[in-house]
């Protein structure tokens, strides 16, 4: 069976200007919505994990890839999702949890890493070697050594492919991309004015180098498995920043793709982006879309909006107050957020709260938190949200409501706050 993505390669190469969301979240009520929407489109969804949230040590999921992998399938099931239309992906797969150690050591880690990923039945495989290690030389690592070290990770991705084929048959064989961006996954970590455009000269030598360092590691035919390249089109985000996609910015760039029609290129950080926007991006070229803060942002402002309608509707010694126990469980373990916020005490509990890099994401899968959410969702069904009031906080879910597209359930509601991000994803992908 032919990789989706590879199928969407080939439309391509026929002229018609499709492209594929990366959702790249391990949250359940995002990952839920997720596949609901893939169930009623029935369209092919691509679901990635990133190095950090899930390895051979658990990640901060606590999820080894094969964890993962089974959890999918597993809510798939119980929504209705047919096997075939789920893609699995990880994400900057390589050494970037484990940059502190030496090469040896890191790569080693790395191989068993992306082993373990195409093992477990992953097939978009992100092999990410451009950070250094703790022995590297002073200065950027050369285009040779990012190449040398992806096609050792090639191998190893390979080596777990066929050893799942072996138990499954019908294993779908993984697609590759290349490549990576600055700055690193989650959005920008200080204030930018600008952004650079990847410029081609910059794309084509890591084509040709990749190239001729996987013929010369006895893998020349892998590059036929290469589906994209990870350039950086002009798009980011910080704190309270977006920038957004630039087309004339970025035609020289994405004027490179036409020598060389058997890849795309894959954006990362695309998330607040307009509809438009991205619909931009997927014409120009960079055809998949990775998106990932944004989904537990619109969790989270689904979650405040209820909140502050059950303020008003439920007796206070029956709350839930979600939003202050977010807030206690952050300031109580602020590792996933301190190095990341700037400011004062009061620009700090306002990133905690509002910032598009999201970093309560780390948080709101925690059991303090969850057990807020599910008394949050059980309140507001003892005390259903008037129409009124939904109008004011949830202003686009109450159209929904209105129109019987929607269900008045605490639950949907939030669920609707993730969905809303997807709609212009799912616009710009479809010709």
């Amino acid at each position: 069976m032919k990789h989706p993505i590879q199928e969407m390669m080939e439309q391509r190469r026929q002229g018609k200007k499709c492209g594929i969301p990366s959702y790249c979240t391990a949250n359940p009520l995002a990952l839920e919505i997720i596949l609901k929407r893939a169930k009623q489109l029935q369209m092919p969804v691509l679901i990635e994990a990133t190095a950090n949230q899930v390895n051979q040590y658990g990640g901060y999921t606590g999820m080894l890839p094969k964890d993962f992998y089974e959890m999918i399938q597993k809510m798939a099931g119980e929504i209705g999702v047919p096997e075939e239309l789920i893609i699995l992906g990880g994400d900057h797969l390589g050494p970037l949890t484990w940059q502190n150690l030496p090469e040896k050591e890191a790569m080693e880690k790395s191989v068993e890493l992306v082993y373990q990923y195409a093992k477990a039945g992953f097939t978009k495989i992100h092999l990410d070697t451009s950070m250094k290690v703790a022995d590297d030389p002073e200065g950027l690592l050369s285009t040779e050594t990012i190449a040398r070290r992806g096609a050792e990770l090639y191998k190893a991705s390979m080596k777990g492919y066929e050893e799942r084929k072996a138990e499954v048959p019908d294993a779908m064989r993984p697609v590759f991309i290349i490549g990576s961006e600055v700055p690193i996954p989650g959005g920008a970590q200080e204030a930018e004015d600008s952004l650079s455009v990847t410029s081609p000269e910059a794309f084509q030598d890591t084509v040709a180098t990749y190239k001729h360092i996987f013929e010369e590691a006895g893998v020349k035919e892998g590059w036929k498995d290469v589906v994209a390249v990870v350039v950086q089109p002009g798009v980011e985000f910080g704190d309270d920043q977006v920038f957004l996609y630039d087309h004339d910015a970025a035609t020289v760039l994405c004027s490179a793709l036409e020598k060389y029609p058997e890849v795309c290129f894959e954006g990362h950080s695309t998330d607040y982006q307009s509809a438009e926007c991205l619909k931009n991006m997927v014409n120009d070229g960079i055809a998949i879309l990775k998106v990932g803060p944004a989904l537990t942002y619109g969790l989270r402002e689904a979650l405040f909006a209820l909140s502050f309608m059950e303020k008003e509707l439920v007796p206070e010694d029956k709350r839930a107050d979600f939003i202050e126990t977010l807030e206690k469980v952050m300031l109580a373990e602020p590792g996933n957020w301190q190095k990341h916020y700037h400011g004062d005490d009061k620009q700090l509990a306002l990133a905690r709260k509002y910032s598009f890099s999201d970093r309560a994401r780390y948080y709101i899968g925690q059991p303090e938190v969850t057990k807020a959410i599910d008394k949050l969702f059980d309140n507001l069904r003892e005390y259903p949200i008037p129409m009124n009031m939904l109008h004011q906080y949830m202003p686009v879910s109450y159209t929904k409501v209105r129109d019987g597209i929607l269900t008045l359930d605490p639950k949907e509601l939030a669920l609707d706050g993730v969905a809303n991000f997807m709609l212009d994803y799912e616009y710009a992908v479809v010709e």
